[in-house]
């Protein structure tokens, strides 16, 4: 089972903001480049993209504690 309340699970828009991204930063990688995320790293729920710290550090290149 998913815990959605996992500070590790974000919506797109939110992890975008946190990683400083264009808005739309993790919709456009993921038409482009679905494989570049690990597998179960990101899920659409209608039209909503949610997306795990380890999906965003592996596309990024950064990891999350490095920016707090």
């Amino acid at each position: 089972m998913i815990n959605l309340n996992d500070s590790d699970i974000m919506s797109a828009q939110e992890a975008s903001a946190l990683w400083k991204k264009a808005e739309n930063y993790v919709r456009q990688m993921y038409a482009k480049y679905p494989d570049k995320f690990p597998d179960g790293s990101i899920k659409k729920f209608g039209t909503q993209l949610v997306v795990t710290r380890e999906g965003m550090e592996v596309v990024t290149g950064v990891q999350k504690k490095d920016l707090l």
